[in-house]
């Protein structure tokens, strides 16, 4: 096992955790020599709050360990290529490089819509590697979302026999 694939895995544990709360499984670490010291999960509607990203918790996790924003020889370990949110937080963190797991054809800012973290015209840029236990990745978002669709469905069906009870 390679270390960016040792690291993806505890991503992967991270977005677990999102998955049994019933959000977006997406986790996150950020490793600084060899040690994992920020680690988030999606906890947007838990939270109920937009900026309850993965990436942000983790960063914040991080910096604390840090005593410093700057997190310049950190590598962060992604399950979901960052939206433009947590890819500006990223370059505004000075985050070294960022590993994804697989990439998000509809937000993601790390090159399939737009490349946040490479631009040159900011004052920073990281280096990204992608596809890194991409099946893995994309296996849990689609499970949650194929349960989630059925879980909608019920709920629906629910919804109209209750209304053809009361009427």
């Amino acid at each position: 096992m390679t270390t960016n694939e040792q690291y993806m895995k505890e991503a992967l544990k991270q977005a677990k955790k999102a998955y049994r709360l019933g959000e977006v499984p997406i986790g996150c670490v950020i490793v600084y020599q060899d040690k994992i010291i920020g680690r988030g999960y999606n906890k947007r509607n838990t939270k109920k709050t937009t900026l309850a990203h993965a990436e942000l918790i983790a960063i914040e996790k991080a910096s604390k360990a840090m005593g410093d924003w700057r997190l310049e020889d950190c590598v962060m370990y992604v399950t979901l290529e960052p939206c433009q949110m947590c890819a500006g937080a990223i370059v505004q963190a000075r985050i070294k490089e960022v590993v994804v797991g697989t990439m998000n054809p509809k937000a993601g800012c790390a090159g399939s819509i737009l490349n946040l973290l490479q631009m040159e015209e900011f004052n920073h840029q990281v280096e990204l590697t992608t596809g890194v236990m991409e099946k893995e990745c994309t296996d849990i978002l689609q499970l949650f979302f194929q349960e989630l669709r059925i879980r909608n469905k019920k709920s629906k069906l629910t919804n109209a026999i209750t209304i053809e009870e009361d009427q």
